[in-house]
């Protein structure tokens, strides 16, 4: 089979033929026809992530066709759709991932190849509104932005026009997992704010849904969001401020969400693109009794529940571009870049 292999870090990925896996017990082999990048990608093929082994097929995002049974598996899986959860073996406790927790593409073979390799517990039923590309798209970055705002954070959901929605921040809006958020938290019927460096993205971001947004570029932006929001109380208590703040970047401008958290406020983030997080003032957290939530990928029963969700909303992820898997390297560069608005997507 094609696929993409990773031999060494800081050198290009390698488009090479090799075996076609076979399903063992329990396990499926898919048919993949489309596979996603994350930054985990490039991380590793960068030599910035930890536990790297060599060589690997580079991939975490999938979705395809059951191609084949293992032993012991339901032979109504030959021929379904499926998408890929690509958080293995995450352990009985829901907190935190145990021993033998991995995200598929390393140091496990992943999606970037025709065939995959997988066992039952991983794959689900592609959901049925969406293209395979699209369907591609959502398994990490979903679930990471599902666990951070729905587990982590613990959004509220509006069950009726007389709730007072909860106001919710989105910094960095255009990478995947920032953008699944916001769809996630409009459905949900929440007012959704949000950040990036790119007026363009922002446009998007409202288009999108989204009540405003501010370029973080510029000096004091979170002064000029508060501007925006709105301060002031009202029965639903201090509302120019955020009840929800969900972060990927970290760094010195995390304490600025302090700023703009409301009190009781709740943030969870998953990435520290803009270095270790400096300048915080204790006070400013413990008198406003904030929240703050480490979190990464997710349970099972959660990779379910979002995708559930996804169905019943009829949410469909933002794909950028696609580019067949002969290209990837080229793929690899452009998500390096952090132009792209959405998933990047490898046709397989």
């Amino acid at each position: 089979m094609k696929a993409i292999r990773l031999t060494e870090t800081h050198q290009p990925v390698q488009y090479v033929d090799t075996d076609e896996p076979t399903a063992g017990p329990g396990e499926v082999l898919v048919k993949l026809q489309a596979a996603a990048l994350n930054h985990r990608d490039v991380f590793i093929q960068k030599g910035l992530y930890p536990g790297i082994k060599l060589p690997v097929i580079l991939g975490s995002d999938g979705a395809g066709t059951v191609s084949d049974t293992g032993e012991g598996v339901d032979l109504s899986w030959k021929g379904q759709s499926v998408i890929i959860n690509p958080a293995l073996n995450w352990g009985p406790n829901p907190t935190f991932y145990g021993a033998d927790f991995q995200i598929l593409g390393m140091p496990t073979n992943g999606t970037f190849a025709e065939y995959l390799r997988i066992s039952t517990n991983s794959i689900h039923h592609q959901p049925s509104h969406l293209s395979v590309e699209q369907a591609a798209a959502l398994p990490l970055a979903g679930l990471t932005a599902w666990r951070a705002l729905m587990t982590r954070a613990g959004l509220y959901r509006s069950s009726d026009s007389t709730d007072i929605a909860e106001k919710v921040l989105i910094t960095g809006i255009g990478g995947g997992a920032a953008l699944f958020a916001l769809q996630f938290a409009v459905a949900a019927g929440a007012e959704v704010w949000v950040t990036s460096g790119s007026d363009e993205k922002i446009k998007k971001a409202k288009e999108m849904g989204a009540t405003g947004g501010v370029n973080y570029r510029q000096a004091d932006w979170h002064k000029a969001l508060l501007a925006q929001t709105g301060t002031g109380n009202t029965t639903g208590g201090n509302r120019g401020y955020f009840d929800v703040i969900i972060d990927s970047a970290g760094g010195p401008g995390f304490a600025k969400l302090i700023d703009v958290a409301a009190p009781g406020g709740r943030i969870a983030f998953f990435g520290s693109t803009t270095g270790n997080i400096t300048d915080i003032i204790p006070p400013k957290v413990f008198f406003k009794q904030l929240s703050i939530f480490g979190t990464t990928m997710g349970t099972s029963g959660e990779f379910a529940a979002m995708l559930s969700f996804v169905a019943d909303h009829q949410i469909v992820p933002v794909v950028d571009t696609v580019i067949p898997l002969t290209d990837t390297q080229q793929a690899m560069q452009k998500m390096d870049e952090g132009s792209q608005l959405g998933k990047i997507v490898l046709s397989i």
